[in-house]
Parts: C-alpha cells; structure tokens; sequence
C-alpha cells in the first residue's frame, strides 16, 4: 500500500509528489499518459513571484516579458508597460521531464499510461498494460484537471464553469516579447484570444464559453488576422479546459484532497493557474503529511477553499462582467473605458500585481503551530500499529529545510 496515491502528473502534481516523498512517504504518481511531453494543456506563462518563490530551472524559462497590449474588437491597443519584466513562458515540455526527475530521485513511484477506472475512499482502480490494477493508498490527491474523477469519486466539489481553450506555439521571428490580448466576443466568447510571445517562441490562442463558439474554426481565423505578429508554421497545438469559477469550498476530507485546477486555483479573471498551483500544492503537501502522520482528521480542516475565495470576490464580479459583454460594441464600450486614469490603474494591477493567489505561508505556519501545540498537550497510547510511519524527525526536518517555499 501507498502512503499517498497522486493522480494527474502536471504543475500541481509533480510538484505535491516531490514535497511528500521528500517527506518520507510512499508515493505514487499516476496519469494517463505514456510521456509528460504528449499533450501539454497550457501556454506556461509565469509571474514574477513564481519564479523568484520557486527553484525552477532558469534555462527553461524564456526571456522575461514586460509589456502587455490590450487590443479591443476593432484592434485599438492600448500598451501597459511593467517596470520590469513581469511573465516568462516556460518550456513546459522540458519543465514537466525536469520535474519528474526530481520526484523520481525523491522516491516517487510513476505510473504512466493508467487510465483511471474508478477513484473510492483508500484505493484508484486503473486500466495499465492492458490489465486492471487497483493502487491501493491511505489518502488520495486529485492533480486530474477541470473535470477531475477524483473529485468525483470522493465526494468534493467540481468545477461548473469552464471555459474551452486551443492554441499554437509557432517559432517567432524576431518580434519584441509582449503579451498581446484581444478583446473580441466574435473570436473568444467570454474571454481573449491571445499571442505570446517571448521573440524565441509565440503562442496564438482562443478560449471561451464552448457553448457559444467553435474553437478551431476561431483559432484559424484568429491566426489569419495576427499574421504580422506569428505567422510561423505551428510546431504544436495544445488545448483543454480553464475552470473559472474561482476556487471550490469543499476540496478536502478523510479520504483525499484537491490541487491545482480540479480545486479551482485558478483566477477567475486571467486564467493563470501555475502559480497557484505551486503554491496550493505546497501546503497540500504540509496538510497530507500533518494527517497521515498524527491521524487527527482536524488538521484537514486547515485546507479548505474558504480561505481563498474571498480574495477573489473582485475578480468573480469581473468574469460576470466579461461573460456579459457579447456584443462587440459593448465590448469597444469597455475596452475604451480603459483608457481612462482609474481603469487603466486598474489593468496594470490585475496584469502585474504579485497577489493574484493568497499567499498560503501563514497558513503554513499555523498549521506547524497548530501540530506542535497538540503534541505538547495530548498524551496517551501510541498510535496503531497498523498506521505506517512516514519518518523519522531528523529526516522530516531535512526534508523541510529543502524544498520550503
């Protein structure tokens, strides 16, 4: 048996899979894919506080991206410019492998090509090699995506608005790095389409509400009318699904948590998700091992999406807005709005803040004061015999010191 079963080996899965094997526990790292390279489902923009907060592999991140334009229906732009470099796109491909090397010499246990069958309390129940395998495990994380079938096995909530995305990563051509983000409900109901671009690779995408556009008949025409700025031959086309709806209340209990998009981390106004998925994965990891290690089913109390949906009440009223805004002309209306003081302040905020996602390191800390503070005052029998150890205190400790974030 596993200590931890992780299905869905992306951002948020690699990266909880390597804290809790550094912990000492048994991990095994599930997905349904036979290569970490097929199928990538996101451009990998990364803000500032995440490579500065993460030890990522600098050379896997393109040149640092100022300059965001803002483009409306009938393609008036309007530039923001950071002070200095605000976004990188990761080369996800090599990001993801770089990744699982470092879980594998953690002691993570990967499984690819195991297509999940059924998720129940203590066990995932998979089609691998043409035979069906039940990986057996004290606790499960569900890193499996918008519509995540962990989620749905062990009784926590699911995404409910997605928004549908396809893009091409083309090689650019010399063009200087910007965000380049059209506003067009004709082309990308409820969202953007988008080209970014960092002048070694560009991305030119789509995504909005499934039920009101076509998204590759849309990327096509998108890409036809942005020539000038990626009219490169597509090396790649990536695609999936963006929840929207702002992170979900119910995304723990006695059987498994949530990470990374099948909790909802991702901002319901932007669509960023790595971010938030390293840092949600962080102190899932801390609350997983917090468990397994004192059997107290309240520290799982602490992980809970209460504690981050405030932040996004703002960001939530202005998805309604956008999802609202059907019509071009209102569209135009808005988009010319921006160019007064106020809105363009706030722009510049929602693109290059550094407090997008709420900061989990005090709740980190609470739940370590929390842990201490019950093993001072509770004395009693030892725990059963039955229940594996995870540790022992000096390699938790040094497990700690290295992968803190």
């Amino acid at each position: 048996m596993y200590d931890v079963a992780i299905v869905g080996s992306g951002l948020a899965g690699l990266h909880c899979a390597r804290l809790l094997a550094a912990r000492g526990l048994r991990v095994a790292l599930l997905d349904r894919k036979a290569s970490l390279t097929d199928g990538i489902h996101t451009t990998g923009i990364f803000v500032r506080k995440t490579w500065e907060d993460f030890p990522l592999p600098d050379e896997q991140l393109g040149p640092a991206i100022r300059d965001v334009v803002l483009y409306s229906p009938a393609r008036r732009a309007l530039r923001l410019a950071a002070a200095r470099g605000e976004f990188r796109i990761g080369r996800m491909a090599w990001l993801y492998l770089w990744l699982l090397e470092q879980c594998s010499r953690a002691g993570v246990e990967w499984m690819p090509s195991s297509n999940v069958v059924a998720v129940e309390p203590g066990r995932v129940i998979v089609e691998r090699r043409g035979k069906r395998e039940t990986i057996a495990a004290r606790y499960i994380v569900g890193a499996d995506g918008a519509r995540s079938p962990v989620a749905g096995g062990l009784g926590l909530d699911r995404n409910t608005e997605l928004l549908v995305g396809v893009e091409e990563v083309v090689a650019a051509r010399g063009e200087a790095p910007a965000l380049h983000c059209f506003f067009d409900p004709r082309l990308a109901p409820g969202y953007i389409a988008w080209v970014a671009t960092d002048g070694q690779e560009a991305h030119v995408g789509v995504a909005g509400y499934r039920d009101r556009f076509e998204p590759t008949l849309a990327l096509r025409a998108f890409r036809d009318s942005v020539a000038h700025l990626a009219g490169g031959r597509a090396v790649e086309r990536r695609g999936g699904t963006i929840p929207v709806g702002g992170i979900l209340r119910r995304i723990a209990n006695r059987h498994g948590l949530l990470v990374g998009d099948a909790a909802g981390a991702v901002s319901p106004l932007t669509a960023g998700g790595l971010d938030p998925a390293l840092r949600l994965s962080s102190f899932a990891a801390d609350v997983v091992a917090a468990y397994l290690d004192s059997g107290d089913a309240r520290v799982l109390g602490a992980y809970t999406g209460d504690r981050f949906r405030a932040r996004f009440v703002a960001r939530r009223w202005m998805r309604r807005v956008i999802r609202a805004a059907s019509h071009p002309l209102v569209m135009e209306l808005g988009c010319a709005l921006l160019r007064t003081p106020p809105l363009r302040a706030l722009a510049e905020h929602v693109f290059f803040s550094r407090g997008s996602f709420p900061d989990v390191a005090p709740w980190r800390t609470a739940l370590g004061s929390q842990l201490s503070a019950r093993s001072s005052q509770l004395s009693g029998p030892p725990a059963p015999e039955s229940r594996e150890p995870i540790a022992d205190s000096r390699a938790a400790a040094q497990s700690t010191s290295r992968f803190a974030v």
